[in-house]
């Protein structure tokens, strides 16, 4: 990428939860991720929870491990989240990315998504818990209204997608983010993040993590496809 030098890519890649969430992924899959999260120095790996507990075991504290919850759909119950919450923490997650009820946005039921949101935060024994909205389901009133729930919550980050609905994180969305979010909640931007060059416009438009595949694979000159 013009005019990216070696410590803005190490500035980018602090940034990134290399992602693998593809239902075929085999435990060497998740190992090879994990290696190239600790190798490059990203901020995490996000991985299945079905391998956080293996994962924990191989990598002790060498790597920070992200999983997903609800995912990608977001409609299970609030105790089935909790469940899963509390279940990845105690197997080792560091972090938790949790789907919204996106029905429970469309019925307005705010009150209810706040709640839900606060539970699966106590669940998770206070580790990070960042809110999937996916933006690409929701008109801009519910995206406002999203940044004004979690803004309330105890929830630590905002992120716009899941990478398996109809489209990722834009531009615009980013920028949306910033100008509604409040107390000090941050940003993530996730899916269709697919260069070097997508990866700083996202930093400089306000995203602390993105959620990618991509950039380590760009790094090691690998054919980038999926998340």
């Amino acid at each position: 990428m013009k005019g990216t030098d070696k410590m803005n890519i190490k500035t980018i890649l602090s940034k990134v939860d290399h992602t693998l969430l593809k239902q075929t992924a085999k435990w060497e899959d998740i190992k090879l991720v994990c290696e190239d999260a600790v190798k490059y120095g990203c901020a995490s790996a996000c991985i299945p929870p079905f391998f956080v507990k293996t994962a924990k075991s191989y990598f002790k504290n060498k790597l920070t491990i992200c999983t997903v919850i609800g995912f990608p759909n977001g409609y299970s119950t609030t105790r089935t989240k909790c469940f899963e919450a509390s279940q990845a923490v105690n197997d080792g997650a560091d972090e938790i990315d949790m789907v919204v009820n996106i029905n429970m946005i469309k019925d307005r039921l705010y009150d209810d998504i706040l709640d839900e949101i606060n539970q699966v935060k106590k669940a998770c024994s206070e580790k990070l818990l960042k809110v999937i909205i996916e933006t690409c389901l929701l008109t801009e009133e519910e995206k406002i209204k999203m940044c004004e729930i979690i803004s309330k919550s105890d929830a630590d980050y905002i992120k716009t997608s899941t990478g398996f609905s109809t489209s990722g994180a834009t531009k615009e969305d980013i920028i949306l983010f910033r100008e509604n979010i409040r107390n000090g909640k941050l940003i993530k931007a996730a899916g269709g993040i697919k260069s070097l060059n997508d990866a700083e416009e996202f930093i400089n438009l306000g995203a602390s993590r993105l959620g990618t595949s991509s950039i380590v694979k760009i790094i090691k000159d690998e054919q980038v496809a999926g998340y």
